[in-house]
């Protein structure tokens, strides 16, 4: 399933038939993606979801590297919606939220250049560096 707001209400255990939260998990959805937007991922000029229309493959383009921020959209959103009682359950996912952000952030300081070389973004002074740079 494409669609971002029918995979994340299918994850939650939440009919895809059911609008009663729908406003609500777009509410959280958007704002997991403005997140991600800020960790580099998905159109410069960002993203929200309206409905069921907006789908995956639009946020993340054909980037397949990325797949695991639909687990990361999943998480921050069920801490959002439905957290668990059960505070080490909370902490447990913190710590996989913690995890992903930090390999998203490694999948995006890396990134072929349109001649084929590999590019180091870093994030600390905005410079992009060459890897074969120097050798």
């Amino acid at each position: 399933m494409d669609s971002i707001l029918s995979s994340i209400k299918q994850l939650l255990g939440i009919q895809v038939a059911d609008k009663s939260f729908d406003q609500e998990l777009v509410i959280h959805i958007n704002s997991v993606l403005a997140v991600l937007n800020q960790l580099g991922v998905g159109p410069t000029d960002g993203f929200v979801i309206i409905d069921e229309t907006q789908k995956w493959s639009d946020f993340i383009s054909i980037r397949k590297d990325l797949e695991l921020i639909k687990d990361y959209v999943y998480l921050k959103v069920r801490l959002l919606f439905d957290p668990p009682q059960n505070s080490f359950l909370v902490d447990s996912i913190k710590e996989q939220i913690q995890e992903l952000e930090w390999r998203i952030n490694t999948q995006i300081s890396f990134q072929e250049s349109s001649d084929g070389q590999i590019v180091i973004n870093n994030f600390l002074t905005g410079v992009e560096d060459d890897e074969n740079e120097g050798k």
